[in-house]
């Protein structure tokens, strides 16, 4: 990414694939690529340098625009502070209602009303994440609990064990995202870390596998 600097302030934002006009001469576009940077310089053009500092896992935060800024001779894109995503859910509100009937911004979704979920909060989504998860890993071998109860019969115990232990891990899990304090927390438990031992865990740790 580059920038264009006159009378030190940034004026265009190049792209770098098309040729530019300054000052009545025409420039080829590579110079972005064979020129060196003193050499962009002298006409006014620099590479841009990303300062990600405050930039933040988008899964958990909202960044900001970045904002351009030229000094000291160079021109760099820096993020303001990040906002961390709702944990909760938004719900509808009776000023959404005012607005819908006054057909402005906020209209209620069709067939919802004041108290229903608007925009879903990260433990909703997280926790429905592992309920997936744990549908997913039952699935396979819900057939038999369907033949053990039509025919009458019974289902093999080590079946029957595993499948409540994933039930309960699956319960384990949601109380610990219900649990989470602010987002940091709830980010932390879906960190994965290396362990003394080589081995990589995260602290909401992980469904049991049949043996």
């Amino acid at each position: 990414m580059f920038a264009l600097v006159e009378s030190g302030s940034i004026t265009q934002m190049p792209k770098g694939n098309k040729g530019i006009t300054l000052n009545g001469n025409k420039y080829p576009a590579s110079i972005y690529t064979l020129w060196t940077e003193a050499e962009r310089n002298a006409i006014g053009i620099y590479t841009v340098e990303i300062d990600n500092t405050n930039k933040k896992d988008e899964e958990w935060y909202i960044n900001t625009n970045i904002t351009y800024a030229f000094s000291g001779g160079k021109v760099k894109g820096t993020y303001g502070t990040a906002t961390a995503k709702k944990m909760t859910d938004t719900l509808w509100t009776e000023d959404d209602k005012s607005k819908e009937q006054d057909k402005t911004d906020g209209l209620i979704r069709e067939g919802e009303d004041v108290g229903d979920v608007a925009v879903e909060g990260l433990k909703t989504i997280k926790k429905r994440m592992i309920d997936n998860q744990c549908a997913g890993l039952l699935a396979p071998s819900d057939w038999m609990v369907v033949k053990a109860t039509e025919t009458g019969g019974t289902m093999d115990s080590g079946w029957k064990t595993w499948r409540a232990s994933v039930r309960t891990k699956c319960n384990s899990m949601q109380t610990q995202i219900d649990n989470a304090s602010d987002v940091d927390a709830l980010a932390a438990l879906f960190t994965y870390t290396e362990q003394e031992d080589g081995s990589v865990t995260r602290p909401l740790g992980e469904f049991p596998v049949k043996a």
